[in-house]
């Protein structure tokens, strides 16, 4: 006799999933993986406002199963956002994002190092 599914984990109607990401830097640029998958790249929103940079999607499931027929229910279905702080070294007006084989990859490139300049007050 099959089991009930444990606790349902993401289902249409349910409140919006998280996106995980991954954040990596090198000397040039900060990057942000994300594995999409289920996930066309139309059907991705990625904004910046505020240097806060927010990716939004919906992850579609065909397939209609009634609850009871579920063995194992861990996939996450249904709308999905994540919003980060971009750190004071990023070039907002400069990101780049790509798609490919599921992987939505977002480049923003570092600002240059500004140079201390001394103010001099005048007497």
């Amino acid at each position: 006799m099959a089991q009930k599914p444990s606790t349902p984990i993401g289902h249409y109607d349910e409140q919006e999933g998280q996106l995980a990401l991954d954040i990596y830097q090198t000397d040039s640029e900060i990057i942000i993986l994300s594995a999409v998958a289920g996930v066309t790249e139309d059907e991705l929103n990625i904004s910046v406002t505020d240097e806060v940079l927010t990716i939004k999607g919906k992850r579609k499931l065909d397939d209609k199963v009634p609850e009871e027929d579920y063995l194992t229910k861990e996939c996450f279905w249904g709308d999905f956002s994540r919003s980060i702080v971009l750190p004071a070294s990023a070039d907002s007006a400069k990101i780049a994002a790509s798609f490919k084989n599921g992987i939505l990859r977002i480049a923003i490139p570092k600002v240059e190092k500004l140079q201390t300049k001394v103010i001099r007050i005048k007497t």
